[in-house]
């Protein structure tokens, strides 16, 4: 079976419509899937719900999807570096439900494992906690979180073979695994592809068989969110 494909647009044609659930890997602009995220912005479909740790910058990454109007739902932890997803959702245009980080990665997780929910404290007592489930164990008490599961998950990877077997480049690996295996189907990025044989199996992040689509993206921008400096 050959998961490669020649442009990130030809990649998700006949994969995204209209009103899907995407996960989309990345944190702040570090690890996001820059050329799917751009080519799902020229696909044009909309009412889309996002799960993604964040909604990238105004005008970059996920931040595209917003200013097109295609996002109808966010599912996020972070949302404090987008003045129009702070406007749209102040404004009763944008869903959110947000989720405590370490929440959010466990929903995926548990999405990917089959797991249909789990008890966690955090959030208890909160406005997370409203309208869910809580239950006492031990004396303490544990809010009950549904696990999360997409139609498709855009991810961004460093290296990949012709099976789809993924290496990540350090702290960009963040939260792309968990959003393949929380998909039904998973697109996937890298900045090069090997032949078979040519990973070490002990080095591989992510197995292929979580993987259908591969794209190059051999010259990706890697924009820094927040570039701080000494003075002189």
């Amino acid at each position: 079976m050959n998961k490669i494909y020649s442009t990130a647009e030809s990649a998700l044609r006949g994969l995204v419509e209209d009103g899907m659930t995407l996960a989309v890997g990345g944190f702040g602009l570090c690890g996001i899937p820059e050329a799917l995220i751009a080519a799902l912005r020229d696909s044009g479909k909309r009412d889309l719900t996002v799960i993604s740790n964040n909604a990238g910058v105004d005008g970059f990454g996920l931040g595209q999807l917003l200013t097109t109007r295609q996002i109808r739902k966010m599912i996020s932890s972070y949302v404090g570096e987008n003045k129009e997803f702070e406007r749209q959702y102040l404004a009763g245009e944008l869903e959110l439900e947000f989720t405590p980080q370490g929440t959010l990665a466990e929903k995926l997780r548990a999405g990917g494992a089959g797991i249909p929910a789990f008890f966690t404290k955090t959030g208890y007592g909160t406005l997370v906690a409203e309208g869910k489930e809580t239950r006492e164990f031990d004396g303490e008490w544990f809010v009950m979180e549904r696990s999360l599961r997409a139609d498709v998950a855009l991810v961004k990877a460093w290296k990949a073979d012709k099976s789809g077997n993924l290496v990540f480049n350090k702290t960009a690996r963040n939260f792309n695994p968990l959003a393949a295996m929380a998909a039904k189907v998973c697109v996937v990025e890298v900045e090069e592809i090997v032949e078979l044989g040519e990973l070490d199996p002990d080095q591989i992040h992510l197995p292929g068989i979580y993987v259908q689509r591969l794209v190059l993206n051999a010259t990706p921008e890697k924009r820094i969110e927040q570039r701080t400096v000494r003075s002189a």
